[in-house]
């Protein structure tokens, strides 16, 4: 024989009131909520229930809620959500792709110099289009002999101590958004700098201290959280071959 639905309901354990009479103990959330997933159909074939219920659903004018466009509803949401994950993810990985792109063809321009002023004349120049940059300078500070003569044009010389001060001690690269271009870094161009990325070179242990530095008028081309592996390659390949043209030991 099929049982009534109002049969399966949860029953409660009568208790004793405070005159003696007999009335229902209270049915816990859980109790409630384990009862409906044994009952799936409990409130379909209840429905009167839904009038005093309370639902996220949208109640369609005879009483009933429709609890399924409430998961339909749910389910565009979550759609939504992950489309723009997605769109994210595309624009960065086009974005990433790009900008490997660009390094791999500066790298290769600095690889066709004739010799250590064309080098220093293609980064400074023809690289900073090639990367979509305002402004790229080496700079490097003074030697202890007091010697302040740059090796090349393009290359500035810095202050003792420029590149810690800039960078940090300790490390090897600094992004900077909305930020003001230092003059004695980026001479002239410093007026067009608005975010910068500095990068900390090593041309040998009896070498001063270097940098090299771009420059962009776009105030978030540079932000810290951005990702540097391509940034820090570049920087070790100019490094390397400044120390080539140079003849610098290691």
């Amino acid at each position: 024989m099929a049982q009534n639905p109002q049969d399966a309901a949860p029953r409660r354990p009568k208790t004793k009131g405070p005159a003696g009479g007999a009335h229902a103990a209270p049915v816990s959330a859980a109790g409630v909520i384990a009862f409906l997933r044994q009952n799936p159909k409990f409130l379909c074939e209840n429905q009167e229930l839904l009038d005093v219920l309370i639902t996220p659903g949208q109640n369609s004018g005879n009483g009933i809620a429709d609890l399924q466009l409430f998961r339909v509803e749910k389910l565009r949401r979550d759609l939504a959500e992950l489309t723009e994950a997605r769109d994210a993810l595309v624009v960065t990985a086009r974005g990433n792709l790009a900008a490997q792109t660009r390094t791999h063809k500066a790298i290769l321009a600095l690889l066709k110099a004739r010799n250590f002023e064309h080098f220093i004349e293609t980064l400074t120049t023809d690289m900073a289009v090639i990367l979509d940059l305002d402004v790229i300078v080496v700079g490097v500070e003074q030697a202890k002999d007091g010697a302040a003569s740059p090796p090349a044009a393009g290359v500035v010389v810095l202050s003792p101590k420029t590149v810690d001060r800039q960078i940090g001690p300790g490390q090897n690269i600094v992004l900077r958004d909305h930020a003001t271009g230092d003059p004695e870094i980026f001479g002239p161009g410093a007026g067009l700098v608005r975010s910068e990325a500095l990068i900390r070179l090593s041309f040998g242990r009896a070498a001063p201290s270097a940098l090299l530095a771009f420059g962009a008028r776009d105030a978030l081309h540079f932000e810290a959280g951005q990702g540097t592996e391509l940034l820090c390659f570049l920087a070790r390949v100019v490094e390397t071959s400044i120390r080539g043209w140079l003849d610098l030991p290691e």
